[in-house]
């Protein structure tokens, strides 16, 4: 599944508040159309996206992930593969919402492309005329990060890997490949953290894809406040604020 390179976003402080505030948000993260071919209107391919894309709406919020193909119609390289996960502490309602309003916007902005793949604050969804299950996807990225430095940001960087690195064994570990932790910083202050992977790699993929990831901290986000690297196979996020559910 070919798609654009990696891209990077700059957030202020403010933004990325407004987006935990705001659900999976008003508009998505970012996304990516795939330029490996397009498919036309009533064609084999498209039905068969329609009937992959309602699958995922219905299985995704029960366990937040589902992953699945279509080609009820069959016809040569007209079969769908699709997934969608969502983040390991929204509620079912809070996952169908966001799944739904991915699988839309993805529609509407890479119309008739064969591939792409779209991220929310909750969720991403990711689909291909390609078979990518069980693959790690180390293509389609992009960092995020508060515009804020932190005082000591050579204390903080390491403190911020170190944390990151052990969720990322514990998400590897989780039958859910989800982690979240939190460490004491100075002044009474804590780091917050999340890794996260899909559920379609290994454990041992899981843990490469997070570890690649979060060797880009220097690249993304040295002596930020904030920030995070999101893949179409795994992520991870810190803040020195809380963002996930209890």
């Amino acid at each position: 599944m070919a798609f654009s390179k990696l891209m990077t976003i700059f957030l202020s402080s403010f933004t990325l508040a407004f987006l935990i505030q705001t659900s999976f948000g008003a508009n998505p993260l970012f996304h990516f159309c795939s330029s490996s071919g397009n498919f036309t209107a009533n064609s084999p391919y498209e039905s068969n996206l329609k009937t992959l894309i309602n699958s995922l709406i219905y299985k995704t919020p029960s366990t937040g992930f589902g992953s699945g193909s279509s080609s009820l119609i069959q016809s040569q390289n007209q079969q769908a593969y699709g997934l969608a996960l969502c983040r390991g502490d929204v509620s079912p309602s809070e996952c169908k919402t966001c799944v739904s309003e991915a699988t839309k916007e993805i529609q509407s902005r890479c119309p008739y492309n064969k591939g792409g793949i779209i991220w929310y604050d909750y969720c991403l969804f990711k689909y291909s005329d390609t078979d990518f299950f069980g693959k790690i996807d180390s293509a389609n990225r992009f960092y995020m990060w508060n515009l804020n430095n932190v005082s000591h940001p050579l204390t903080f960087n390491y403190k911020t890997k170190d944390l990151l690195s052990q969720l990322a064994q514990k998400a590897s570990m989780n039958p859910k490949l989800y982690a979240t932790g939190e460490v004491k910083l100075e002044e009474s202050k804590k780091l917050y953290g999340l890794t996260q992977c899909t559920r379609d790699l290994s454990s041992a993929d899981c843990k490469n894809c997070l570890d690649a990831a979060i060797n880009e901290l220097p690249n993304c986000c040295d002596g930020k406040e904030g920030g995070r690297v999101v893949g179409g196979s795994c992520n991870f996020r810190y803040e020195i604020y809380p963002f996930v559910k209890e």
